[in-house]
């Protein structure tokens, strides 16, 4: 098994870390933007998840911090609470749920989420990322980063936000362009084979070709602030304190706070669940992570998240595909990238100022691409109809409406395909002449119950039945009460009666000559 931390893959990690930096750094802000919290609030939960949910956590390459599947609900509490500094409370009560959430065993539910949903919710998250970002690659998007929802917050929608070509930046546009080529290009077997090449992040020159660009474009086609990463200049260690919120100590008994932090918890656990199967399944070397102590890790970094003034963290799968893509091999990755995070904010915010968030976007165009290759569409189509189904539902029911929502909506699909492909095929029928056979194949459950009825109402007097359980796993009790009901109308019928290996506790034979032994 590999080592939680093994320094000899710190170049790896070292570099995944600062592409995670990249990506993280815009949905920080922008998540803080959509849940209507203070700037800063989005950068501190990007420094905790990254550092402490980091140091904390037993997943290799998940990284966590503020989620934009929180966001609705964050925006609703803090105007339903009346502020910021109460809501705090409510995150600090979530990660203690969470932390006590792990230690009962809560983390086994995501061991109960179809492998077919977890596909489609990759696929979708690929998908939602590639038309969230082309907006923001050609300068026309207005609406922060970390807005997945398909309603944005600006009036817009997903796809209306894509006919809005006519108000494009001409500078976003090259900026974008440039940096998704490079990126295209950096990908190649050329630079892969190229050892001093291979050595260089490709996101990280792509951000530096977008700062240089903008830095000697003619005026005309320099890059607006709005179209910039903004994120607070705090100047020095000592004005840092001005940033850190914490809560009322008289919040935590208040009713209305302890009900938002139950439902934080709640939903913020299934988030990260999600993740963490999600990342598990994109990880080359397929590494399990211990989903009870990353919900421990996870609760403890609300609770430090929640009293210093961050909103709330899970694991996130944007930043977590993207530690994965860029080839980090241990949670050293995580870790370094909430470093980077408090680093750059605190020295050097000046320069983080200057980055375009189109050069961001064709990072993360990529990210997308790579989350839904149209290869992995073809394989779930030719798995068959039980994995495709649910996995194309998921699709659709994320982009449509947010993750956890979609999830849920995919998992009810995938749970009622199975149980109509179990009904379908748990009673195979078979007849000769008047003789009809009915098959019971593995598990016959009480939803059988009513086509087992029609067969039986459907004979005639003088015809033979046989109920042939050789195959059968399990019969639900139902199922045996209408047999027994059956078997005893069947003499007044005059139909002879034939029950093979149908008992609960013993094989019998059943036939109107033994009508006296009961099935039981």
């Amino acid at each position: 098994m590999s080592k939680e931390f093994d320094f000899k893959f710190l170049g790896k990690d070292l570099s995944s870390s600062i592409v995670v930096f990249l990506v993280a750094l815009p949905l920080c802000l922008g998540i803080s933007l959509v849940s209507d919290a203070p700037l800063f609030s989005g950068l501190i939960a990007g420094i905790v998840g990254g550092v402490v949910v980091g140091f904390m956590s037993g997943s290799r390459l998940g990284v966590s911090g503020p989620a934009a599947g929180l966001a609705v609900i964050v925006a609703e509490a803090i105007k339903d609470i009346g502020s910021f500094e109460v809501f705090l409370a409510a995150v600090v009560i979530a990660g203690v749920i969470q932390v006590i959430l792990g230690y009962i065993g809560a983390g086994k539910v995501a061991f109960y989420f179809p492998s077919s949903v977890i596909k489609g919710m990759l696929a979708a998250i690929g998908i939602s990322i590639i038309l969230k970002q082309i907006p923001h690659a050609i300068g026309v998007d207005k609406d922060p980063e970390g807005d997945f929802k398909f309603f944005q917050s600006d009036g817009e929608t997903t796809f209306s936000e894509l006919l809005n070509f006519e108000n494009y930046a001409p500078g976003a546009l090259m900026v974008g362009a440039i940096c998704l080529v490079i990126l295209i290009f950096w990908e190649s077997k050329w630079v892969k084979g190229n050892k001093i090449l291979n050595l260089i992040p490709g996101p990280l020159l792509a951000v530096f070709a977008g700062i240089g660009l903008n830095y000697w474009f003619p005026e005309a086609l320099v890059i607006s602030k709005e179209d910039l990463v903004r994120i607070p200049e705090i100047g020095s260690f000592s004005g840092l304190s001005e940033y850190l919120i914490h809560p009322t100590l008289a919040s935590f008994a208040n009713f209305k706070v302890i009900k938002v932090g139950v439902v934080i918890a709640i939903i913020a656990s299934l988030e990260t669940l999600l993740c963490v199967e999600a990342t598990d399944r994109l990880d080359p070397r397929k590494h399990i992570t211990p989903t009870n102590r990353e919900l421990k890790a996870q609760g403890f970094g609300n609770i430090i998240s929640g009293l210093i003034g961050g909103i709330p963290v899970t694991q996130v799968i944007v930043r977590s595909s993207a530690n994965i893509q860029a080839g980090g091999r241990t949670k050293l990755a995580a870790i370094l990238h909430g470093f980077f995070l408090f680093g750059t904010v605190m020295l050097i915010p000046n320069i983080l100022n200057m980055i375009p968030l189109s050069a961001l976007a064709a990072i993360l165009l990529v990210i997308g691409f790579k989350l839904a290759k149209p290869s992995m569409f073809k394989r779930l189509y030719h798995e068959g109809q039980d994995q495709f189904i649910p996995f194309i539902t998921t699709i659709i029911a994320v982009l449509f409406t947010d993750l956890l929502i979609g999830i849920l909506i995919g998992l009810l699909v995938g749970i009622g395909y199975v149980l109509f492909t179990n009904f379908r095929s748990a009673i195979v029928l078979e007849q000769i002449d008047r003789h009809m056979i009915i098959h019971f194949k593995k598990d016959v459950f009480f939803y059988n119950r009513a086509e087992l009825m029609k067969l039986f109402s459907s004979l005639e007097e003088g015809d033979e039945l046989t109920l042939d359980g050789t195959k059968v796993d399990f019969i639900d009790h139902d199922i045996f009460l209408a047999i027994q009901d059956f078997k005893n109308l069947s003499d007044e019928k005059n139909i002879k009666l034939n029950i093979v290996d149908i008992t609960r506790k013993k094989i019998t034979f059943i036939n109107q000559a033994d009508a006296t032994e009961e099935i039981t």
